[in-house]
């Protein structure tokens, strides 16, 4: 009956915290990676947090349909992900690494805005009185 105790629970069991290997650690980042660079965080975030305490009936649909998977698409840590999903503590993992990319990512973004609206300032300054003319009359 020992089983049927952790059966709902959301949490990490007992000695779960640190278990997973660098090539885990590194399928995690990727997948974050990528959703970051699709500007997908929301919706992930959104999806995993719905879908964490069903995170084991999810890692044995992947492990059906690994077959169909397989033969579409060359994954090699395709298998190694399945895995990984068993383990309670994986999702939490993945969001909090999805959420730290992207908060990143839109740092840089307003790094990158503020430096182009300086330079976009510096360009007006440097332009001469008939370039500015020319330019609120004709457009650029």
């Amino acid at each position: 009956m020992h089983f049927l105790r952790d059966m709902f629970s959301m949490g990490p069991k007992k000695g779960e915290e640190d278990k997973l290997t660098p090539q885990q650690e590194e399928i995690l980042t990727k997948i974050a990676r990528k959703v970051v660079h699709w500007k997908m965080s929301v919706p992930a975030v959104l999806f995993l947090e719905s879908v964490k305490p069903l995170n084991y009936v999810g890692s044995q649909m992947m492990a059906f349909f690994e077959p169909f998977v397989h033969a579409l698409f060359s994954w090699k840590d395709y298998d190694e992900f399945r895995k990984m999903m068993e383990e309670r503590g994986t999702i939490e993992r993945l969001l909090q690494r999805i959420e730290q990319m992207d908060s990143d990512a839109q740092e840089k973004e307003k790094e990158l805005k503020k430096d182009r609206k300086l330079r976009r300032k510096r360009e007006w300054k440097e332009k001469n009185f008939k370039e500015k003319v020319r330019y609120i009359l004709i457009g650029r």
